[in-house]
Formats: C-alpha cells, sequence, structure tokens
C-alpha cells in the first residue's frame, strides 16, 4: 500500500504530517512513501533524509497523488487537493467537519474517505494517537512566550537595589492540555497564575500546578464523556464573566483556550472587560480560528484596542513546527500501526476508534 506525504498548502502551515524517522517506519511496517519535495523543510526535515530512510521523493502533487492509496496530512485537504486525488483513496488529517462542511460534501462526492485526528477518543488505547493533546500541550506552552514578549513587564518577583517588582498576573481562561501546560510554563518564569473552567473536576490539577483556581457554582456536570466542555447555556456564560470580571480587568496577560467540540467557541472576554484592563496589558486567543473566545480578536492578526494588546494566532503550534511534527508524526504512526492488518490498512467501522474518526465511510 503506498502512502503519500504532500507539502502543507494551507498559509502559515509549517508543519509535515510525517517526519523522516516515521517514514522509516511505515516502510518496515509494509508501506511504500512517498515524499513530496520539501515537504519537511520548514520543519527542520530534509529530503536528504527521507530518501536515507527508503522514502521516495516527488516533485509534481499530481503524481504524488496519483499513486498513493493512503494521504496523511496536517490540514483537511483543500478542494483543490480533492480534485486530484483518486477516488477510494483514505486521508488521515485534522479535518473539524462543522467547520469545513464543503470538504467533508466533496471528499464523499469523490469516494473519499475522510479519517479526522481531532476525533480521536480519549480513551487508554488510544492515548498515542491523541494529536489534539500533544499540539494542545506545544500550543499552550508556546502562548505563554508569546504573550510574554508582547507585554512589557518580566513575570517573576524582583528585588534590587533600586527597588521590588511585583510578579506579573497570569489568567488562563480553559484547563484542557493546552491551558495546564500554559499554567506550568507561567509559574516556571514565575508568574501568578489564575484559571477557570466550568469544569469542577480540574481544580485538583490547577492547584497541583501551582495555580489559583477561579470556580463558577454549577448544578450540573459541564464535562462530557470524553472529558470536553460541554456547551453551555447563555445565562452560564453571563454568570461565569461576571465571576472572573474582575480577575481579568486585574491580570497583565490572559490567555484563552476554551473550546466545545464541533461548536462555535464560546465568548469569555468582552470588549467592557478589555477597557477595564491595564493599558498595556496583553489577550491572546487560542480559540480564534474558532470564532474566538475574546470579543475583539482578529484572526491572525495581532491588534491594539483600548490599550489592550489581542493576538490573535490562529496556528500556534505550527510555530514551533519541529516538535509539532514530531508529535503528531508518532500519533498519526500509532494510528497507522493500529489500523494495519496483514500488511494493509483496514478499517472496520464497529471499531470505537475508527466509530470516531472516519467522517464518511465509502
Amino acid at each position: 500500500m503506498v502512502i503519500a506525504v504532500p507539502k502543507e498548502i494551507q498559509s502559515g502551515e509549517k508543519r509535515v504530517a510525517v517526519v523522516p524517522d516515521t517514514a522509516a517506519k511505515l516502510i518496515k511496517l509494509g508501506y511504500t512513501v512517498h515524499v513530496e519535495n520539501d515537504a519537511g523543510l520548514q520543519a527542520g526535515f530534509l529530503n536528504e533524509s527521507y530518501t536515507a530512510g527508503g522514502a521516495k521523493m516527488f516533485n509534481d502533487p499530481k503524481e504524488l497523488y496519483a499513486g498513493s492509496e493512503l494521504i496523511l496530512k496536517v490540514q483537511e485537504p483543500s478542494l483543490t487537493e480533492l480534485e486530484i486525488i483518486k477516488p477510494n483513496t483514505t486521508i488521515v488529517s485534522f479535518v473539524y467537519p462543522a467547520v469545513n462542511p464543503d470538504v467533508v460534501k466533496s471528499a464523499s462526492s469523490k469516494q473519499i474517505r475522510l479519517l479526522a485526528m481531532e476525533s480521536i477518543p480519549r480513551i487508554t488505547k488510544a492515548q498515542r494517537m491523541d494529536a489534539l493533546s500533544s499540539q494542545a500541550s506545544l500550543a499552550g506552552y508556546k502562548s505563554v512566550l508569546l504573550a510574554a514578549n508582547h507585554l512589557g513587564k518580566i513575570f517573576p518577583l524582583m528585588m534590587t537595589a533600586a527597588g521590588t517588582i511585583s510578579p506579573a498576573k497570569v489568567v488562563i481562561m480553559g484547563a484542557g492540555v493546552a491551558g495546564l501546560q500554559a499554567l506550568a510554563t507561567a509559574r516556571r518564569l514565575g508568574a501568578i497564575v489564575e484559571v477557570s473552567d466550568i469544569r469542577p473536576q480540574v481544580k485538583e490539577e490547577v492547584l497541583s500546578l501551582g495555580g489559583r483556581f477561579i470556580e463558577v457554582e454549577s448544578d450540573k456536570s459541564l464535562q462530557d464523556e470524553r472529558g470536553y466542555a460541554r456547551e453551555v447555556s447563555q445565562e452560564f456564560l453571563q454568570k461565569q464573566q461576571a465571576l472572573i470580571f474582575k480577575h481579568i480587568t486585574e491580570a497583565d496577560i490572559v490567555i484563552t483556550t476554551a473550546l466545545v467540540p464541533g461548536k462555535k467557541a464560546p465568548v469569555l472576554v468582552t470588549e467592557e472587560m478589555i477597557r477595564k484592563m491595564r493599558p498595556g496589558s496583553v489577550v491572546l486567543d487560542m480559540a480564534v480560528e474558532f470564532g474566538g473566545n475574546c470579543e475583539l480578536s482578529e484572526s491572525g492578526k495581532t491588534v491594539i484596542k483600548h490599550g489592550v494588546t489581542i493576538l490573535g494566532e490562529p496556528n500556534i503550534p505550527s510555530l514551533v513546527a519541529t516538535h509539532s511534527s514530531e508529535l503528531y508524526s508518532k500519533n498519526i504512526f500509532s494510528l497507522i500501526e493500529y489500523l494495519t492488518k496483514n500488511g494493509n490498512l483496514e478499517l472496520d467501522p464497529n471499531d470505537e476508534i475508527v466509530k470516531s474518526i472516519l467522517i464518511n465511510n465509502q
């Protein structure tokens, strides 16, 4: 079976789905691996590293796709790419069908199967395949560095002959993988960190990492069976906003990470909150590509509103492309290894992992 690894074409995407070490492992698993020239270049992986492991390089994407049966990508295939991919091909990538319905429709009409990496279930045997968590962890780390770079202050308490510098205060909205990594990173840099999440189950994790938990009381579970946050009512969001208003307006940095699978990101930071923040403060919206947690954030832009810098970086993992590619590649390999039976990819529609990630069974 032939695997194709194309160069990512989405603007700003520097990651590659398969790094050279993983390509070599796929070959040992019995696959033939074809890679587009310079597919890994922006992530720091040269063509020579792929060929050294047994992969074959291609210049023309049409030629690459023509001989492939399985395509491994980071971002969802574009409509242009789907035009040159043959029927009965399987594509493994992030898909986000709710955001990209035209991609799903086009793939279905062309009898192309889509396996969505963002839908890997949070169960024990799928942990090694959990690409959302691996990428979110890196994004959480990098988000703190990005925000710190725009803040005109340092993070730690510092006592000098000229006087004492108070530690920076960071508020993180959402205690998922990204939020907890952001918390750990900000604490290592010396900041005081407060974390808000609708799920009281995460309070212990926040406290164990040295954060302070901002708790919103609720009379029902706001965590689904997969461990993700449920969509909440507008009444609950208003209650949450009222509670965190004081915390946000006193913060030097606010990092928002709140997402609800398959839904538009909830607005947590309003324009009124931004108005009340101190001039020079920073807001980083990690949910900006899904509608945004901040009312004033703009995808792909850094803007200053009411004296506050608002960062709308839509693809933070791509900013650390080497490590994010390595981790994603390991996630992909674990999935392919799991699905490989007798040297071929087998998709059992009754398998709990396949059921979760198979978008359109052709």
